[in-house]
């Protein structure tokens, strides 16, 4: 647990004072390395400050300490007045000390790389590339806390494809992947970058749209709305969608109370013939 606190603060901390902080580290170990003469080997310590930068700036900064911490250890040991009976026998432990010290570097990076692909692809569906209900909670929830906050409008849209099990039992359920991967691309051309829109499930989506009032909720989603009509005209998809928008100021609501009057407006829309959309304030805004 605590190992993972320390990483967790560490990923807060900018390439340039993790560097600052790594270089002097390394030059501090090198004089306790001196200090210390050269029959205590010192060579693991070099690892702390190479394993912070290349955890916290990446590969090339891990790659950078490195050579800079060979460079000391050697120092350190020449400076001691070691004795080799063969100059060779210093540039073979420079050598071992860069190759352990590169090697560090270079799986750390790498590991934290690997990392962050993950936590990426946990909030991410992975079909259409939208984000997951899981990850779309979360960005809700905030923004329901900063609306609340800020005294700040936005709005929820809940989208459902009308006729989609009929693509599905038509054409296949590759074709009803590619109209779910068509939705989301269409919807993207739409949106802002501030806007998240996430797949929920099956043929379920959503939307967030920050900042986004009543009056701007209509222009937004019915251009949205015509847009996805468009594309599956074109594909010769009989789908279309259902909407129900739902806008939020200072709204005093959980997230599921949100969803459940966003998931209502849709199936208002449903009810009076599909391929619409439903606008509503929150109630309890």
């Amino acid at each position: 647990m605590r190992a993972m606190n320390l990483l967790a603060s560490l990923d807060t901390w900018r390439p340039a004072r993790a560097a600052i902080v790594s270089f002097m580290l390394t030059v501090l170990i090198g004089f306790i390395d001196f200090l210390t003469g050269y029959e205590l080997s010192f060579s693991v310590f070099y690892l702390i400050p190479i394993s912070l930068i290349a955890w916290v700036g990446g590969r090339w900064w891990g790659l950078a300490c490195a050579l800079f911490g060979t460079l000391v250890a050697s120092l350190a040991d020449y400076l001691t007045g070691h004795v080799y009976s063969s100059p060779m026998y210093i540039y073979w432990n420079a050598g071992m000390r860069l190759v352990l010290f590169i090697t560090i570097a270079i799986l750390l990076s790498t590991v934290k790389v690997l990392i962050e692909q993950e936590k990426r692809l946990a909030r991410v569906d992975h079909l259409t590339g939208a984000a997951n209900s899981r990850s779309f909670l979360e960005t809700l929830s905030a923004e329901l806390d900063r609306s609340r906050r800020y005294k700040r409008p936005f709005t929820l849209a809940y989208i459902d494809l009308d006729n989609f099990k009929i693509v599905n039992d038509s054409l296949g359920h590759g074709a009803g992947d590619e109209v779910l991967q068509t939705v989301v691309a269409v919807m993207r051309e739409q949106i802002r970058r501030t806007d998240v829109v996430a797949r929920l499930g099956g043929d379920e989506f959503a939307l967030l749209l920050p900042e986004t009032d009543l009056d701007a909720a209509h222009i937004a989603i019915e251009k949205i709305r015509s847009s996805l009509l468009l594309k599956m005209s074109e594909r010769h998809w009989p789908v279309t969608a259902s909407i129900g928008s739902l806008t939020c100021r200072d709204a005093q609501l959980s997230v599921d109370q949100l969803i459940k009057q966003a998931d209502d407006l849709m199936y208002v829309a449903k009810s009076i013939g599909k391929n619409t959309a439903s606008f509503s304030p929150a109630s309890g805004s």
